[in-house]
């Protein structure tokens, strides 16, 4: 692989600082495999229900991430970046008038805002990063900054299973007691009140980041030129244009894909672990700590793989031994299935960036709308997560609601192994162009 410096000193920054982003939104993207069972329990909601936490999560995503690329465009990454963490830190605080008012519609807003903050942040940061140094190393770059991901998610999925689950999971003639009693209402009104603290811990770190990257001097080559009078071509980018790039096309579709598998088995693992292995709720949580920690391994060994693989080989192969390992805890859930599971998150760790990578590879001056665009796709979530949640709920079988990831790692791989090769009208020279671009 390329010999070049993944990024050069005079940048190192405003890389660190981006690259700490990528730590802090993944906190509440596994936050939300925590709300999901609590919100289970303390709204009575079934694992349909319960999906929706994760759809009105990755709606904001789709929502907000083209006009998110479009700011950017138009003004700069760190403008973009300074946005998504003042919405990220609303939608955070929004939490402590929901659980008092005690309403699940209230959450999903609140979740929304949040989600609208994170496609600011991911659509710029994705972006920056990959084009802040040599194009040859951007797979690689974008996957060392991605690596400090899960360990945020194994932060969220700490600070959820400690501090918003309480350990208290009553029996159904328990439940039934304390409702002739009178202090049922008053018990999971209790519940919900659980996920003040947490959120307004992070609410108060994000506004503190907000406050350091306005301070940091941003490289010049990322700030757009102004637009040239009678100049039709100003150097920004066109929608329309990135459909003549089919490598882009189907990594939109790609991302769609690995995103609903990634969001679909964690949001689902407590539910698996209680199910097939009996497991209460703590310890449950646990599991998926497991799965992060594996997650983030995987990542920053992917990294170092890369230097002596093709990222999209490395991929594609990892997306093979997956629809094994996902097939596994389907055919045979319980101790063995629990672990294929949490073993999965191993070889999930580099699809994200890597198809992000390979998607905006020689998009010229499309590269910030076509991440947009791959950013968009993570409403695989939205769409797979309360699909899961509904097989379950029909099959009486968390088990089967597995079929959805196997499905999806099958077309990463097609992606990896046959999609994923760059062409369209710019491709030709398009390392120029991309720093040119930016």
């Amino acid at each position: 692989m390329s010999k070049h410096k993944i990024v050069a000193r005079e940048n190192l920054l405003p890389f660190i600082l981006i690259t700490a982003l990528f730590y802090l939104w993944a906190i509440p993207n596994n936050l939300n495999d925590i709300l999901i069972p609590q919100f289970m329990k303390s709204f009575e909601l079934n694992r349909l229900q319960a999906g929706l936490v994760q759809s009105a999560f990755y709606l904001g995503y789709f929502c907000m991430a083209l006009p998110a690329a479009l700011v950017m465009d138009k003004y700069n990454y760190k403008t973009g970046i300074i946005i998504g963490l003042l919405l990220f830190a609303t939608g955070a605080f929004l939490f402590w008038p929901a659980a008092n008012v005690g309403k699940f519609g209230l959450f999903l807003v609140a979740l929304y805002v949040i989600a609208c903050g994170l496609a600011f942040l991911e659509t710029g940061a994705n972006s920056f990063i990959s084009v802040l140094g040599d194009p040859d190393t951007s797979a690689q770059r974008l996957n060392f900054s991605q690596a400090f991901n899960p360990l945020g998610a194994m932060t969220g999925a700490f600070v959820g299973s400690q501090f918003i689950f309480s350990g208290i999971e009553h029996s159904d003639a328990q439940v039934e007691t304390m409702k002739a009693a009178g202090t049922y209402h008053d018990y999971l009104h209790t519940e919900i009140l659980r996920v003040i603290p947490p959120y307004m811990i992070i609410g108060t770190i994000i506004l503190v980041w907000a406050f350091l990257i306005w301070k940091v001097k941003f490289p010049a080559e990322t700030d757009n030129a102004p637009k040239s009078k009678g100049k039709k071509d100003d150097g920004h980018g066109h929608i329309a244009k990135l459909l003549q790039y089919p490598h882009f096309i189907k990594g939109v579709i790609a991302q769609f894909f690995y995103v609903g598998a990634q969001v679909g088995t964690w949001s689902f693992t407590i539910q698996y672990v209680k199910d097939y292995i009996q497991k209460p709720e703590k310890e449950a949580g646990v599991y998926l700590v497991y799965a992060l920690f594996a997650f983030g391994i995987g990542r920053f060994i992917s990294t170092a793989l890369m230097r002596k693989f093709k990222p999209q080989l490395l991929m594609g192969f990892y997306s093979l031994i997956n629809v094994v390992l996902v097939s596994i805890a389907i055919i045979n859930p319980g101790f063995l299935g629990v672990w294929a599971l949490v073993i999965s998150s191993f070889f999930m760790s580099l699809m994200f960036p890597t198809i992000f990578a390979l998607g905006v590879k020689g998009l010229g001056p499309n590269t910030k709308i076509g991440g947009s665009m791959i950013i968009m796709a993570i409403i695989g979530g939205a769409i797979w997560t309360p699909l899961m949640g509904w097989i379950s709920d029909s099959t009486h079988s968390m088990a089967y609601a597995m079929i959805i990831p196997v499905i999806s790692y099958i077309y990463v791989a097609y992606y990896s192994f046959f999609g994923s090769t760059p062409s369209g009208p710019l491709y030709e020279g398009s390392e120029q162009n991309v720093v040119a671009s930016h």
